[in-house]
């Protein structure tokens, strides 16, 4: 189980008790569960974890129950050094989860990685889904990659950037926002917390690394059957929310999202970006809640 102690400035921000589940391969995976009714699930992505959703949980838990796990190696999870961290054993863990807890009637918001995580457990067991927000991710293949995401996918340098020096979640409060301004130093704390050593930043790497952009991939065939199974959400509500300078997923997969689901409302901020929901959590709260009202 992982040893991470919050520390007590940083509870003023995230003040949530902490829940812990085994999975099928025997790691403890963390998971916030606040306030009671309709289940609001919140999944994250590469390299944040659920203090990234910290304001939308307190806003939402006294109406609903906001649950927000922590993938294996983020967060409050275990950080096994042996593992594969493959988008099927994401899938498989939150699935475990939800139907632990038995979610039903779930209103899900992705982001990032939990794009294809979130909806890869939404379209497995669409029947327990009512809505969906999905923010700055994708859900299907493509080839669109910027030449930084190249450079840290490759496996040896991607590996002693990322690891040694922290470059991917050091960099993201800078290059994850419009005005890197907008995310605190208590923020900046919170979001790099669990990624303090070369043992504690393995996921970010492998994350990386299991982008699949081609068929022999190992997480080809998981992320064309995620992609596949979107047509199985096409009857929920959906809301987008994107911010536009996002420089990985930029406008053209809002675009994607937006024929997969026709009817979806999308609501696009030009002075945002990746991060949306940090850099403007109020604007974020105001759409989720005047669209599903």
């Amino acid at each position: 189980m992982s040893t991470l102690t919050i520390p007590d400035e940083l509870r003023v921000e995230y003040p949530f008790d902490s829940h812990f589940m085994t999975t099928g391969s025997g790691h403890k995976l963390h998971y916030v569960d606040e306030g009671e009714g309709q289940p609001f699930l919140f999944v994250h992505g590469n390299p944040t974890w659920s203090f990234f959703f910290r304001k939308l949980i307190r806003h939402f838990s006294p109406s609903m129950r906001c649950v927000a796990a922590d993938h294996i190696g983020c967060g409050l999870s275990d950080k096994p050094q042996d593992f594969a961290y493959r988008l099927e054993q994401h899938i498989e863990h939150l699935e475990q989860l939800v139907l632990e807890l038995d979610l039903k009637n779930i209103r899900l918001l992705v982001h990032d990685w939990g794009g294809a995580i979130g909806m890869g457990v939404a379209g497995r067991h669409p029947e327990r889904f009512s809505e969906i927000v999905v923010s700055n991710t994708a859900a299907f293949r493509s080839q669109r990659m910027p030449w930084l995401l190249k450079i840290a996918k490759m496996p040896h340098i991607g590996q002693f950037l990322i690891r040694r020096f922290n470059a991917f979640a050091g960099l993201t409060p800078t290059l994850g926002t419009a005005e890197p301004s907008r995310m605190t130093t208590l923020a900046k704390q919170g979001f790099l917390l669990p990624y303090d050593s070369w043992e504690h930043r393995i996921a970010t790497y492998r994350f990386v690394a299991d982008i699949p952009l081609e068929e022999g991939h190992p997480s080809y065939a998981t992320l064309t059957q995620v992609e596949e199974n979107l047509e199985k959400l096409k009857e929920l509500p959906i809301l987008l929310l994107w911010g536009e300078k996002d420089w990985v997923f930029t406008p053209h997969f809002m675009a994607r999202f937006q024929e997969f689901f026709p009817e979806a409302r999308a609501c696009s901020y030009p002075d945002c970006g990746h991060l949306l929901i940090e850099e403007k959590p109020g604007r974020v709260i105001e759409e989720i809640e005047a669209y599903f009202s």
